[in-house]
């Protein structure tokens, strides 16, 4: 096993564990200070990465327990993400935008309102573009539970989407 280095290995890791905390927590202060407190702790197990499969999928698991313990204590509702993800094409024309900053807000509103399980299945996977097996590891599920849930996710993002659009609500 090769020597694992903070500013090469771990710091690298900490948009991944911005996103994945935002996406519990909801608030940005927040999920910056588990980003924090993430880094920390993984500096203070040093002596025992080593030991660790894979330091990524630790680092979020610790990153995703403390967004947890967080946003339980702050008793977070669902929160309208910030924008600052999306990127509208210059090429299109204001209205063009407009209409996609919508969808785009329609969307995020959608998958904050999924379980909080399938919520964090679709962020790592979608959004983080992490394995089925990483994703097991992080949550503790099998890869079939991870499959699972991420399909019924999509679906009823999907569902709830094609509604929206076709009446307007």
């Amino acid at each position: 096993m090769q020597e694992i280095s903070f500013r090469n290995d771990i710091l690298p890791l900490k948009d991944k564990l911005f996103r994945l905390a935002l996406r519990i927590t909801l608030d940005r202060a927040e999920a910056e200070d588990v980003v924090q407190d993430t880094m920390i702790r993984v500096w203070n197990k040093r002596e025992e990465w080593s030991q660790f499969e894979s330091i990524e999928a630790y680092c979020l698991v610790i990153a995703r327990n403390l967004a947890i313990d967080r946003s339980q204590k702050k008793e977070a509702q669902h929160v309208e993400l910030t924008s600052e993800m999306e990127e509208a094409n210059d090429e299109l024309g204001p209205y063009d935008q407009l209409v996609i900053q919508e969808r785009m807000a329609i969307i995020h509103r959608l998958i904050n309102e999924l379980p909080e399980k399938q919520r964090l299945i679709m962020q790592l996977r979608d959004i983080e573009g992490e394995s089925y097996k990483e994703i097991a590891d992080v949550l503790h599920l099998t890869e079939e539970q991870v499959k699972v849930n991420l399909f019924r996710a999509r679906q009823k993002v999907k569902q709830r989407y094609t509604e929206i659009e076709g009446y307007g609500l």
